[in-house]
Parts: structure tokens; C-alpha cells; sequence
């Protein structure tokens, strides 16, 4: 007796998913849908998928478009951390400027610091964080001060306090990740950026500040900076300035951005211009004055306000820019990247027991 035959399953066909209503109709003159994520896909062919040489045929919406939504989300929940170093010997303005950066009291004066404080007889590192929120956006910002620093009559080794807190930064980090039950969210307490606060003095960079760029560059992100720049005619600033960057060159000192760590071309023809206006010569306030009917930041002189927003007075505006508006994120992946991972794989290769 011959075997009955069953006959196959038949499987309902699955239903395609309604588009939802922001998601534009696509052209009826891209047959294939518009190309990257961001604008709605309804037909697209996927290479690589199904039998070879062909594409598999997307049958409706899928919501790749929507990941950027989805990182901001996460990233807007989890907040940001910044960690920046100022250092610079005192009277330089380094509190004021990263006031004014900041709009915000976030210096050493807003913590208790007394205005009759002494200066140390060593270099002190004082850290002092606070949350500020912008937009929606929340940042926990960390102002590192280094009281002390070049202040003494024998100034020998005076930037080894600030090398041994970066380095102990890296290996608190460090001992975080190699735990077995480590934390979802590692606290970040490395130093992302140090402002290096140069004195006004039009003529060249003193010895001291040669040695610590030349020892720090090599553990964290440099920012030459000159202070008070409004001590200066602009001829003294400009000539100030290209003497610097010679003798930044002579000494091999590396500040950031640098050269080695741009990406592509856009990178480096954006980053070129950067390091072509550095050091940025710059005036802290956080005292308003009105000019032209307009309330302003500046500093109040015998011949008018220096307005620490106006281009045509210092460069302020482009630190600003620079710091916060366009390299913030790349300053932390920098440091993560390459100066941490530097740390991380000496530390390793030296005891691997950590």
C-alpha cells in the first residue's frame, strides 16, 4: 500500500510594518530609496543578503533612521564628564577665565577659597566639581587648581605633584576596568584638558614653563594659553605669539591638537587653522559694561572696556569655541585613546598585577 502524502503547511505571509506618519514617501525617481540613515527608507535593496550577486528587497519600514535618536537618549540620561586643569604661577586670571568659559562660579572663589588665602609652600591640587545644565543637557564639571605652582623662589621639579595626580587619575581608572564585577558607568575623574596659563611678558617662555610642557605633554592634552593679554598692543601679542610657537617647535613640545591624531582631511584642514591661531591670547571677566547699549563682559580701563567677547579684542571667543563648541568630545577620546591607553598597557607590561 502506497504512503499517503501530506501536503506542505502553508504559512500565512508576515504582515510588512506600517510606516509611521513622520516618515516621508520615497521618490519615485530613487527606486531604491535614498542612501545613509537619516531620512526614511521604504524600499532599499541590502547587498550582501540572500543568494550571491543580488540584494535581498526591504518590503517596508524599519526604523535604522531612529539609532541616533536612541544613542542621544542614553547619552542625554547618563549626563557628561569634563575634567579640566588649570595651571599657571598666581595673579594670571586662571579662576576668572574658567568663570567666564563657564558663565558660571565654578572656580576656587565659589568654593570657600577666602580672597586673603596664602600661597602654599608647595604646589596643592585642589578639585572642585559642579553640575551645570544647558538645554536640557547636564555636564558634571570638574576645575582642577594647582595653588603653588611656580610661585616659589626654587621651582626644581615643582610639576612632579601634578604628574603623580594624572598618572593616579589613569590607575584609579584603571583598577575600576579590570575589576571582575566592574561598574556599568566607570566614574571618569582623568584630566581631559590642561589650560597652560603664559605669562604676558612679550618676550619668550621662561625656563619653567619649557620643562613642564615638555613633561606633562606627554601624559595630557596641553592648552598654551596667554593670560592677560590686554597688557599688550596687538604687535607685541602677534610677535609674542609666533615666538612662541617657535620655541614650542624648537622643544618638541606637542600641545594639543596634534598632528598625528587627526583623522582625515577635513580634520586636519579645520585643526591646522587651530593650531595656526595658538596660543590663544586671552582676558577673563566676570564683571558687565555697558557698551553701545549692550551689556557686555570686559575689563574696565583709563582708555575704554576691553570686551572679552569681541574678536577684535582677544581670543577668547575662539577658546571658547574650540574647548567646548567643537573638540570637547575629542579632548576625552584623546585622552581615553591615547594617553590613557598609553598608561594602561606600561602599567601591564611593567606588573601585571594591578
Amino acid at each position: 500500500m502506497s504512503e499517503s502524502i501530506v501536503p506542505p503547511e502553508v504559512r500565512p505571509k508576515p504582515a510588512v510594518p506600517a510606516k509611521p506618519p513622520h516618515v516621508a514617501a520615497p521618490s519615485p525617481t530613487a527606486p531604491h530609496g535614498p542612501s545613509g540613515l537619516g531620512g526614511g527608507v521604504g524600499v532599499d535593496r541590502v547587498s550582501g543578503l540572500g543568494h550571491s550577486g543580488g540584494g535581498s528587497t526591504l518590503l517596508g519600514y524599519i526604523g535604522i533612521d531612529t539609532i541616533i535618536e536612541q544613542m542621544r537618549k542614553k547619552t542625554m540620561k547618563a549626563g557628561f564628564d569634563f575634567n579640566i586643569m588649570i595651571v599657571g604661577h598666581s595673579g594670571l586670571g586662571k579662576s576668572t577665565l574658567v568663570n567666564t568659559l563657564f558663565k558660571s562660579q565654578v572656580s576656587r572663589w565659589s568654593s570657600g577659597w577666602g580672597g586673603e588665602h596664602k600661597i602654599p609652600k608647595t604646589v596643592e591640587i585642589k578639585a572642585v566639581s559642579h553640575v551645570i545644565e544647558e538645554g536640557g543637557v547636564k555636564m558634571k564639571l570638574t576645575v582642577i587648581d594647582t595653588p603653588g605652582f611656580g610661585d616659589q623662589i626654587n621651582n626644581e621639579n615643582c610639576w612632579d605633584p601634578i604628574s603623580k595626580y594624572i598618572n593616579e587619575q589613569y590607575e584609579k581608572f584603571l583598577k575600576e576596568e579590570v575589576n571582575i564585577a566592574r561598574k556599568k558607568r566607570i566614574p571618569d575623574t582623568r584630566v581631559h584638558c590642561c589650560l597652560y596659563f603664559i605669562s604676558p611678558t612679550g618676550h619668550s617662555l621662561r625656563q619653567l614653563d619649557i620643562e613642564f610642557m615638555k613633561h606633562l605633554s606627554r601624559v595630557v592634552n596641553i592648552i598654551p594659553v596667554i593670560a592677560k593679554s590686554d597688557t599688550m598692543t596687538p604687535d607685541e601679542k602677534n610677535e609674542f605669539k609666533h615666538r612662541v610657537r617657535k620655541e614650542l617647535e624648537t622643544y618638541g613640545i606637542e600641545y594639543y591638537p596634534q598632528n598625528e591624531f587627526d583623522d582625515d582631511m577635513e580634520d586636519k584642514n579645520e585643526n591646522d587653522k587651530i593650531r595656526e591661531a595658538m596660543p590663544f591670547a586671552v582676558v577673563g571677566s566676570d564683571k558687565e559694561f555697558q557698551v553701545n547699549s549692550k551689556r557686555v563682559l570686559g575689563r574696565k580701563t583709563a582708555w575704554g572696556v576691553v570686551e572679552v567677547e569681541n574678536p577684535n579684542h582677544c581670543e577668547f571667543a575662539l577658546l571658547r569655541d574650540f574647548l567646548i563648541r567643537s573638540h570637547l568630545q575629542d579632548l576625552k577620546e584623546v585622552t581615553h585613546n591615547i594617553h590613557y591607553e598609553t598608561y594602561r598597557a606600561r602599567r601591564l607590561n611593567d606588573n601585571g598585577d594591578v
